[in-house]
């Protein structure tokens, strides 16, 4: 007579929302043939397996050598929410390997993203930022970004965006304009980034500062930090709550402060002062750039007698566990001590 027994297995892990994966090397080209299915249901699930597979490079490598790129393209333009939703996530996570974002450069898929730069799914918009994001972290990325003309469209939605998606964008823009300025300064993003220097996020202030200090490498960018009247605030975020937010305000302070009116604008708000208080910073890079900014500040006579008198706080530098800092803390003094 039969009995009932509970097996002492556990069950199969299915899960019905991801298609099954086929063996070894058909795994791959097996989902790539679905997500070209004209069946939605199909798509879905192969967007849902390949979201975990493309975790590992050398999946991500096999994916783009048998066109999952291509595919992944044509379905950034379906109809379906959450098939764009998860193309995008699988975009942003083949962005976070090196071949990944060599496939990018290749297959131009910086292009095909930007047309959901206004798609009205935020987690989308989202994904697509961090793809650029990653991109961006490589130069190669950064300039592909440029080379698109995608700048001034990331400068208008950084506007118009929900904080998080802010946040990304400036990462991004951040990268960018270490390759080229130009457009961005075209663009009129530094006073959008002024507004941005005021927001009660930490997070947007301190990246905000941090994508000012990129923009001001180039003379038009010094120029403009100071025809926008910048400097003040960024003297204001000095004494910031946030660390992170006075390093990067100091270091904006460091390359506006190149020009004659940025070292006059700086030194009518008074940043000596703050600036000064940074040199005991716990952050060395806020360290650097104070003493960097400092330096500036006493190339002009009324900054220089300033600093005469504070001369021991830079020797005292001179022993810093950081040798940036000892070197900066040297130039500073020569540059203090100079005499006509």
């Amino acid at each position: 007579m039969a009995s009932a027994q509970i097996s002492m297995y556990l069950p199969p892990d299915v899960n019905p929302s991801q298609a099954a994966i086929a063996y070894g090397c058909r795994a791959l080209p097996k989902l790539n043939k679905e997500l070209q299915s004209e069946d939605l249901l199909t798509r879905q699930k192969a967007l849902m397996a390949l979201c975990d597979l493309v975790h590992d490079p050398e999946h991500v490598y096999v994916a783009i050598d048998i066109g999952c790129l291509e595919s992944l393209k044509a379905l950034l333009k379906d109809t379906n929410d959450m098939v764009r939703l998860k193309t995008t996530e699988v975009l942003y996570i083949m962005a976070t390997h090196n071949v990944g974002r060599e496939g990018f450069l290749k297959y131009d898929v910086i292009h095909a993203l930007s047309y959901l730069l206004h798609d009205p799914q935020a987690a989308c918009r989202e994904n697509l930022h961090l793809a650029y994001k990653h991109l961006a972290q490589v130069p190669s990325g950064a300039q592909g970004i440029v080379n698109s003309g995608l700048i001034p469209a990331l400068v208008w939605k950084l506007q118009r965006e929900e904080e998080n998606i802010q946040e990304l964008l400036l990462d991004t823009l951040a990268a960018c304009l270490m390759e080229d300025a130009t457009e961005a300064l075209d663009s009129r993003l530094v006073p959008f980034l002024k507004e941005k220097l005021l927001s009660a996020n930490n997070n947007i202030r301190s990246k905000a500062a941090r994508t000012l200090v990129a923009i001001s490498i180039p003379l038009e960018g010094k120029k403009q930090i100071w025809q926008y009247d910048v400097i003040p605030i960024l003297v204001h975020l000095l004494k910031d709550k946030v660390k992170e937010v006075q390093a990067n305000a100091a270091g904006a302070l460091m390359y506006a402060t190149v020009t004659t009116e940025g070292k006059y604008a700086a030194l009518d708000a008074e940043a000596i002062t703050p600036l000064l208080g940074l040199l005991f910073s716990p952050l060395s890079k806020a360290r650097l750039n104070a003493i960097k900014a400092l330096t500036m500040l006493a190339e002009a006579p009324e900054g220089r007698r300033f600093l005469q008198a504070h001369v021991p706080n830079f020797r005292a530098l001179e022993k810093d566990d950081n040798e940036a800092v000892r070197r900066a803390a040297l130039v500073a003094i020569k540059v203090v001590e100079w005499k006509p």
